[in-house]
């Protein structure tokens, strides 16, 4: 049985408040900008729980959004969502992200909805008397797990939208965009607050933890030290194909990710399991890896359900039915160069079978390479899918190999790539396993090399995306790769080109399937556009107007 979450996403109507949101999926009331009039009055334990419990309901609508919106982004996915590509998803998958998308307002809305939240609990709680039913180590704790998911929150969206309104109280409604700078000093500044009263170490990774903070924090710095694009820069390339310059590393700032990543591996609190293909599923949540994910207990039961495991895998025994979410490519299997690494048994799927024997045969002519890591299987060993993927897999956001590669990256641009090696080394010879000699050994760390380290450990985990951001490689990425993929060739035009190319599966191919992803592939390159390093700032959930301006460049 699955081990519950301190917080329980029941209360979450009651207590939570929005800024940026007017209704979403559950039908929660809407306070307005910067919260409601009335706030409860904290008198015990239970209630003070409640607040900050509020804080994380939002947070579980986003699981699956988060694939839609960063993942879809990039060249590695395409979403078909539905048959029209007018759709939110194929929106952003053709590169056409406008501010009515679904999924650039409901992330940013939730976002905050869930810092209107974390601003309630930290007034309120704070300002709650100690009586025999609240400690001031209660109030302690569920002030700090709010003070740590607004940094969290922060942090997501000021690499998504980049620079953002900074609402620190619930009565606030300045709606003015921060600098870069600022924001970044904010998240440092709540997950600092947050760090001395929060538990060294949780069995439950979904709770906050310090080990939860200084992964965070590390990540942050590395990200930060390496001058996240400002409204200015964005502006300049937008409109064109050519990525932005990247300047000189802050060192002072890299140097804070090496320091909070040692902290992480210091205390000895997480490791890398034997075997990468354990880390996935219901079965393996709270493992020794996972440092902080998002609790989902399935719909109807949590806010909303992680529909990862729906919208990567879509239609079991269905492998004909366009999937939701898929690659965008044959060739994306061998991404993962060797046949000895184990990451890619679950991150590229193209075999499945069922516990009754039926395979589904996830390539051509039939269908294309899936995601596996969210796809619910047996405990037998055999990595047999079952027949249906419930939506109750918690959503991993931080494990030990990141802080790993954090550490090796931040040590990379310092100019200490030898430093960098044994770290990047550590990961491949846990995914080599016994094979490490064949090939899983690398005597040298190149930017390519820490580039690729990420692409084969995290594959489909959303860090493709911010990634490329960081590192200023966004438009290359695709220019490089997309026009080389097989589903990019003419031949795939159309469902008439593809039978009367390939004569001898006339018969069997699912032709205006292909057809489907060719368009989607042509228009990542044709759409190609500088403005892609941000993300629209969208409407409310209602599909008005923030206030919020100026627009992020190109939109």
């Amino acid at each position: 049985m699955k081990k519950k979450l301190f917080f329980q996403a029941v209360l979450f109507a009651l207590f939570s408040t929005a800024f940026f949101s007017c209704s979403d999926d559950n039908n929660d009331p809407d306070p307005g900008p910067g919260g409601g009039d009335e706030t409860p009055v904290v008198l015990t334990r239970a209630e003070a729980e409640a607040l900050s419990n509020a804080v994380y309901g939002p947070l579980q609508t986003l699981s699956s959004s988060y694939t839609f919106l960063v993942e879809s982004a990039t060249e590695t996915t395409i979403s078909f969502e539905e048959v029209d590509d007018s759709k939110d998803g194929p929106q952003v998958s053709i590169f056409e992200t406008t501010p009515s998308n679904w999924y650039a307002i409901k992330v940013f809305n939730r976002l905050y909805k869930s810092i209107g939240a974390a601003n309630l609990a930290i007034e309120q709680i704070g300002a709650a008397e100690v009586n025999e039913s609240l400690s001031e180590a209660d109030k302690n704790l569920f002030v700090a797990r709010s003070y740590f998911i607004r940094g969290y929150n922060y942090f997501q969206l000021v690499q998504l939208y980049g620079e953002v309104p900074l609402i620190l109280s619930s009565g606030n409604s300045d709606y003015t965009r921060a600098s870069i700078d600022e924001v970044y000093t904010q998240i440092v500044a709540d997950l600092t607050r947050a760090y001395d009263d929060l538990p060294a170490f949780d069995s439950n990774k979904s709770n906050p933890s310090q080990g939860a903070v200084n992964t965070i924090l590390a990540k942050v710095y590395l990200t930060w030290g390496q001058h996240p694009l400002t409204q200015e820069e964005v502006a300049a390339i937008a409109g064109g194909t050519t990525d932005p310059g990247k300047p000189s590393v802050d060192s002072d700032k890299l140097e804070k990710a090496v320091e909070y990543a040692n902290k992480v591996i210091d205390s000895g609190n997480y490791q890398l399991l034997d075997d990468y293909n354990t880390l996935w599923g219901v079965i393996h949540e709270n493992n020794a890896e996972v440092i902080f994910s998002i609790n989902h207990e399935g719909d109807g039961i949590d806010a909303q359900g992680n529909h990862q495991t729906h919208c990567g895998f879509t239609w079991p025994k269905s492998a004909r039915t366009d999937p939701h979410l898929s690659y965008a490519d044959i060739t994306l299997e061998d991404r993962i160069p060797s046949e000895y690494d184990t990451r890619k048994l679950y991150s590229y799927a193209t075999r499945i079978e069922y516990t009754d024997g039926v395979v589904d045969t996830l390539t051509w002519p039939v269908s294309i390479v899936r995601p596996g890591k969210w796809i619910h299987r047996t405990t037998d060993g055999t990595h047999r899918a079952v027949d249906e993927q419930p939506n109750n897999i918690d959503h991993i956001d931080f494990r030990y190999a990141e802080v790993l590669l954090i550490k090796a990256e931040a040590l990379f641009f310092l100019g200490k790539a030898s430093e960098a090696l044994p770290l990047i080394n550590q990961i491949r010879e846990r995914a080599f396993g016994g094979h490490y000699d064949h090939g899983g050994r690398l005597t040298a760390v190149t930017e390519e090399v820490l580039y690729n380290e990420w692409d084969y450990e995290f594959a489909q985990e959303q860090k493709n995306w911010t990634n490329l951001v960081r590192w200023r490689t966004l438009l290359s990425r695709v220019k490089n790769t997309v026009p080389n993929y097989e589903y990019y060739k003419s031949e795939y035009a159309s469902a008439e080109s593809i039978k009367a190319a390939f004569p001898e599966v006339a018969d069997v191919v699912n032709a205006a399937f292909y057809a489907r992803v060719h368009k989607h592939l042509r228009a990542k390159v044709e759409n190609l556009d500088g403005k892609l390093y941000r993300f629209p700032i969208p409407l409310s959930e209602d599909y008005t107007s923030l206030g919020i301006t100026p627009q992020n460049p190109g939109y």
